[in-house]
């Protein structure tokens, strides 16, 4: 290619760029990287790179091996072209649930796994979202963090649309992980349930449970997270100081102080674990 020409190509892909801006559409991305964000703001719809994404080993995980046993076995169908359900991690917060959405996502991304990170507030722009993924070869993970809903929130639909309801076939280069501390992902209410009636001896729940359910049964795979009891706490805690070469909970002083540091925050979970490890790390250096 010569130089003019050279030219006039980076001078096209500026104009095509320009023009994205001023109405709004969303720019081609730049699909060398790994990672990327959704973002909506004065740029226009885009998807921006993320240069230096979080990776998280699978090994790093403890005590959850039945859910990473199936994120993985349902990822490597996706990525195998056969099958695959969009999930749903809910359970109790610091758990691992985000964590693992980044473990499997790192465990694939040598074999072309993408992963998109969408907020909440921009659920609403998953049409967009899609037609930027439509017919790329990459598959795809749109990752969304710590998912809840209030009843008039307009990504709520956006999402039951997009995972299904829409006369759109869903694209078959993408799923949906998502995680949530609520299982249906909205706020259950005490009045939802008494509209619950009995027909014919069977419980039939009212309409606002209905609305409510409708949504998180989207996904075929849900995956539930449970706090952890003394021992598995203790077991995560041992691997990371070991990791962190920061000690031992053979150390009868530094397995009270893990203890006592969960009691602190009220819980034993497996980032509180990191976290104490952490900080014996860096009382020692």
């Amino acid at each position: 290619m010569t130089e003019s020409e050279q030219f006039f190509t980076r001078a096209n892909r500026l104009l095509d760029r320009w023009e994205s801006l001023l109405d709004g559409r969303a720019a081609s991305p730049d699909w060398t990287h790994d990672a990327y964000r959704w973002r909506h703001d004065n740029h226009g719809l885009r998807l921006m790179p993320v240069r230096n994404p979080h990776r998280v080993r699978l090994d790093d995980l403890l005590c959850m091996d039945r859910q990473k046993a199936e994120l993985v076995r349902n990822t490597e169908q996706f990525m195998r072209g056969h099958p695959a359900n969009n999930a749903l991690l809910w359970g109790a917060r610091g758990t691992g649930k985000s964590t693992l959405i980044k473990a499997v996502f790192d465990a694939f991304i040598d074999r072309g796994l993408r992963l998109i990170e969408v907020e909440k507030e921009h659920l609403v722009d998953l049409v967009e979202i899609v037609e930027v993924l439509e017919g790329r070869q990459e598959r795809f993970l749109l990752y969304c963090d710590d998912l809840s809903f209030e009843a008039d929130d307009p990504g709520y639909k956006s999402l039951k649309a997009v995972l299904e309801g829409s006369i759109a076939a869903p694209p078959g280069n993408l799923l949906i992980y998502a995680s949530s501390n609520r299982r249906h992902l909205l706020p259950e209410a005490k009045a939802d349930n008494q509209d619950a009636r009995i027909v014919d001896g069977e419980l039939h729940p009212g309409e606002a449970i209905e609305e409510k359910v409708s949504l998180s049964e989207r996904f075929g795979l849900w995956l539930s997270f449970y706090p952890f009891n003394q021992d598995e706490y203790l077991t995560i805690v041992e691997h990371w100081l070991k990791s962190l070469d920061a000690g031992s909970c053979e150390d009868d002083a530094t397995r009270q102080d893990a203890l006592n540091w969960a009691r602190q925050r009220g819980s034993r979970s497996g980032r509180v674990a990191r976290q104490f490890a952490i900080d014996q790390a860096g009382r020692r250096a």
